[in-house]
């Protein structure tokens, strides 16, 4: 009877199987040695954060150096920083970042959550990309821009038109990139999903989704950037208060430490909401094979 167990079940070695033993040792000293080497190209995070500040220093240190050229009639930083306090004391400036912030966030989560859903459902459903996918790449060639005339005609000046704009630039950018997740999984994952006994709803919750979510969050970090140089033109237009309205009011009168400090801004805003979308895993693989593993160990525990 034992032999015609081990016929019937040919996917479960006997437990003394030699080859098997061998096998798993040397797919876990593999494991081991590539864990290690990633391990080794990493910096600390000590390090990282000494050669940022030495980059800052660096930065700062040279736009000093053209300042007291006196090219281009160029502030320092002292003169912004003294510029950033006053605007700062009297309220103007943190009345205008969060309008500009409140407007951004507004269609970068609104752009982004749609777009994850359709990028999946392009790039899971055949029928499904075939009917969005003209209408994606259609408005993809269009800059956000080129529309904010025609969506403040129809959508009036108010809050709406801007959100709007932003909200298209955020999803046209992450859109694009969840669908190319989606079809760039890694064939075997799916087959050796299957081969476990995984249904397609299975597979898609377990492996697609997570090997997927590196590019969704690249999708999600130019939606932003998009997001950002949106907003900034469109409150150029028209816009009673925010970032890029008092950028275009201190060109008018050559006030360039205005113009700075909202620039800077506008960087700093733009640095610590990318910060937490940022995947900074290695190898970048590990996730694709985190699903696969897990399934697997599930389905021997059953």
């Amino acid at each position: 009877m034992a032999a015609k167990d081990t016929l019937i079940s040919p996917r479960i070695p006997p437990r003394g199987d030699a080859t098997s033993t061998a096998s798993s040792t040397t797919s876990r000293a593999a494991n081991a040695s590539r864990r290690k080497e990633s391990r080794s190209r990493k910096l600390s995070r000590k390090a990282m954060l000494a050669i940022n500040f030495g980059s800052v220093t660096a930065g700062l240190l040279l736009w000093a150096a053209l300042a007291a050229t006196g090219a281009v009639g160029l502030p320092g930083p002292v003169e912004v920083l003294v510029r950033g306090g006053e605007l700062l004391a009297d309220g103007t400036l943190a009345e205008d970042t969060g309008a500009s912030l409140l407007r951004v966030l507004s269609g970068f989560l609104l752009g982004s959550a749609l777009a994850v859903p359709v990028g999946f459902l392009m790039g899971w459903y055949h029928v499904g990309r075939a009917i969005i996918e003209p209408w994606v790449q259609f408005f993809r060639t269009i800059p956000p821009l080129a529309l904010l005339p025609l969506v403040m005609v129809t959508m009036g000046i108010g809050e709406t038109p801007k959100i709007f704009v932003i909200f298209l630039a955020a999803f046209l950018s992450c859109v694009i990139s969840t669908y190319q997740g989606v079809v760039s999984v890694d064939n075997t994952l799916i087959n050796a999903a299957r081969v476990l006994g995984a249904n397609s709803y299975v597979i898609f919750m377990r492996v697609v989704v997570p090997a997927s979510s590196p590019f969704i969050l690249v999708g999600m970090r130019i939606g932003l950037g998009a997001g950002w140089a949106t907003v900034v033109a469109a409150e150029l237009l028209a816009a009673p208060n925010g970032l890029g309205m008092r950028m275009q009011q201190a060109q008018q009168f050559y006030d360039m430490p205005t113009i700075l400090v909202n620039v800077i801004v506008i960087g700093i805003l733009g640095l610590l909401m990318d910060r937490p979308l940022a995947d900074d895993r290695s190898p970048p693989d590990s996730l694709a094979r985190t699903p696969l593993r897990t399934f697997s160990h599930d389905k021997h525990q059953q």
